[in-house]
Parts: C-alpha cells; sequence; structure tokens
C-alpha cells in the first residue's frame, strides 16, 4: 500500500506567540515614537527627551508583559476549571457525556449512527481530550501559556522600541520630529509585512494597518506636544 503525506503547512500553531510578539513590538514602536515626538515638539532639550523615551520603554515594557500575563493567566485559569469540570463529568456520568459527544458530530454533519459510532471510539481512546477539543474548542495549539506571552511582549516591546529611541539619541536636534515620525513609520510597515508573512496574512494589507495607526498616534501627540510647548 502506498504511504502519503500531508504537504500543507499550516500556521495556526504561531498564533499565541505571533500576537504576543507583533503587538509587544508594534506597541513599542508606537507608544515610544509617539512620546518622543511629542516630548520633541513641545522643544524640550535631548536629555529630556533622552529621559523621557528611556522611561516610556521601561513603563511599557513592564506594563505589556505584566497585561498579557495577567489576561492569558485568566483565561488559562478559565480552561482548567472546565477542563476539571469536564473530567468530573465524564467520572460520574459517562454516558450522557459520550451521548453528548455525539450530538455534536451529529451537528456537524455526521449520521446519527456514524456520529455514536466515532464518540464511542473517541472516548474509549481520549474522552477528555474529545470533549476539550470538540465541546469546549480548546486545542494544543491555542491553549494558554501565560509566560510565553508575557516574555514575548515584553522583549518585543523593548526592541520595538529602541527604534525610535536610538534614533533620537543620533538625531540633530531640528530634524528630531520628521525623523522620528519617518524611522518608526517605515519600522511599523517592516513589522507589519513580517507579521503578515509569517502568519500567512496578506502583507499590503497588513503593512497599511499597522501604518495608518502609527501615524495616527505620532500625528495627534506631535500636535499636543506642539501646543503645550507654545503655550508654555
Amino acid at each position: 500500500m502506498a504511504r502519503t503525506t500531508h504537504p500543507e503547512r499550516h500556521r495556526i500553531d504561531r498564533i499565541g506567540w505571533l500576537r504576543a510578539a507583533v503587538l509587544g513590538a508594534n506597541d513599542g514602536i508606537v507608544s515610544t515614537a509617539s512620546l518622543l515626538v511629542g516630548v520633541a515638539a513641545a522643544s524640550a532639550g535631548r536629555s529630556e527627551l533622552m529621559v523621557a523615551g528611556v522611561a516610556g520603554l521601561m513603563a511599557g515594557a513592564m506594563s505589556m508583559a505584566a497585561g498579557e500575563y495577567v489576561s492569558v493567566s485568566s483565561q488559562s485559569d478559565t480552561e482548567l476549571a472546565d477542563l476539571a469540570r469536564e473530567r468530573e463529568e465524564l467520572r460520574t456520568q459517562p454516558e450522557v457525556e459520550q451521548r453528548e459527544l455525539a450530538l455534536i458530530y451529529e451537528a456537524r454533519g455526521l449520521t446519527p449512527a456514524l456520529a455514536a459510532q466515532v464518540a464511542e471510539q473517541l472516548s474509549a481512546t481520549d474522552a477528555l481530550g474529545a470533549h476539550a477539543r470538540d465541546e469546549l474548542g480548546i486545542s494544543v495549539n491555542m491553549a494558554a501559556r501565560p509566560l510565553q506571552a508575557a516574555l514575548a511582549s515584553g522583549i518585543t516591546f523593548t526592541a520595538g522600541a529602541l527604534l525610535p529611541l536610538l534614533t533620537a539619541w543620533v538625531t540633530p536636534a531640528p530634524y528630531l520630529v520628521v525623523t522620528i515620525g519617518g524611522i518608526s513609520l517605515m519600522g511599523l510597515v517592516a513589522l507589519g509585512a513580517l507579521a503578515a508573512r509569517v502568519g500567512g496574512a496578506p502583507v499590503a494589507k497588513a503593512a497599511a494597518r499597522v501604518a495608518f495607526w502609527g501615524v495616527l498616534a505620532m500625528g495627534l501627540t506631535a500636535g499636543v506636544g506642539k501646543l503645550f510647548g507654545t503655550v508654555a
């Protein structure tokens, strides 16, 4: 009998860390660049600008890491509680749970007889796994990983924030706003394109999306900085 292979390559297994990494890097660039552009537009000195940038980097990285950890931990707690409840129901009423599984497969298009057979066989091998996947929607690829999400967000936020921060460090004072904004915008476009490429999504759409929000954020903070700098 000829052996077959499964040539398709799916990217869903990357969604957990990819989401946290893209969010962290994007926020690092946008928030730090916006902060620096706003401070620079207010005609602050370079020392004040760098202090604001470094403080924004540290605060943002810790906030992103902590926020991701708390958020994903809450998701993980909910998943574990649902699994514990399902495990207890399988122990106390296995026949009811098997029938529930069969009804799920019937709703997906299987005949009642085939659905009952599939539910019986899956229940005999890994009943909890079958209910987790088909009743609760919990899979290995999508399971919550709080520490992974926190580390990915904190590290990538720092990496993203370094781009506008280093730009501000080496750019002459008269060109700070334009240079920080331009370099950061290029970084955002590259990040959006890379994330789309890794995730198998349309590159142009992703790049345009992050560029739009980046320009909006930096434009608003530059306006605020200019306004308050003029008032002062």
